[in-house]
This record gives C-alpha cells, sequence and structure tokens, in this order.
C-alpha cells in the first residue's frame, strides 16, 4: 500500500486569520488563491514586505484592534468600533482614551484578575486532592 499525501490548502480567508491580517487589505492574488500549508509556514516565517506593511501599519481585523487596545472583541462594539482599523487609528484612540475606552479596559482587566483567581483556586483545589 502506497499512501501518498495530499497538500492541506485553506480559503485566503482562513490563512489571513492565522497571519493576523485584514484579509481585504491583501494583495488580490493572495485573496483569490488558496494557500497550502507549507505556503502559510513560509509566509510566517518569512513575511513578504506587503505582509510586514500590513502588520506594521493595517488595517488590522477586529482581533488585532481589540489586543492592541487591551479590550475584547465585544468591547470593540461596543464602543462602536466595528471596522478595521489602522495602527494610527488605534494609537490615536489611546491617546485620547474615550470614557468607552476607559470601561471597557477596565472590564477586561477584572475579567483576567477573576480568571487568574480561578486558575489559582483549581490548582489548589488539585494539589489538595492528589
Amino acid at each position: 500500500m502506497t499512501s501518498h499525501k495530499t497538500t492541506q490548502t485553506m480559503k485566503p480567508a482562513t490563512a489571513a486569520k492565522k497571519l493576523g491580517v485584514y484579509l481585504q487589505a491583501t494583495p488580490t492574488e493572495f485573496q483569490e488563491g488558496v494557500v497550502t500549508r507549507s505556503e502559510l509556514n513560509a509566509l510566517q516565517a518569512e513575511p513578504p514586505a506587503w505582509l510586514q506593511e500590513l502588520r506594521r501599519n493595517g488595517p488590522h481585523p477586529r482581533p488585532v484592534v481589540a489586543a492592541k487596545l487591551g479590550v475584547s472583541i465585544a468591547g470593540l462594539a461596543r464602543g462602536g468600533i466595528t471596522d478595521p482599523l489602522t495602527t494610527e487609528q488605534i494609537e490615536a484612540l489611546k491617546k485620547d482614551m474615550p470614557e468607552w475606552l476607559q470601561r471597557e479596559r477596565a472590564t477586561q482587566a477584572e475579567v483576567r484578575k477573576e480568571a487568574a483567581r480561578i486558575k489559582e483556586k483549581q490548582a489548589k483545589q488539585a494539589e489538595q486532592g492528589a
């Protein structure tokens, strides 16, 4: 029996998500083609100029915008941010620090603190049970 490997491919949207870039800002040939696993690995290992530029200046997809602002994706939506933002726009928001952003950052900090507390509690319980 011979086993031949089939090349794993993914849609451009999936590849863009894995690369952390906004699909509509990528080159047309990237948007219209399919990406193999090895091509994705090559893009991650040695990003071409267009990918470096997108990662540096955007526009960035919502998960990246949320991470750069220190809020959740839902927090972005509550703040009225539904479109991709450039690095410049993100920096302007950080500088202006609108009330919604302050509130969402505080909420995110509480969520992280609670998650850490629960993790610590579970670790103690596991220690006692062992």
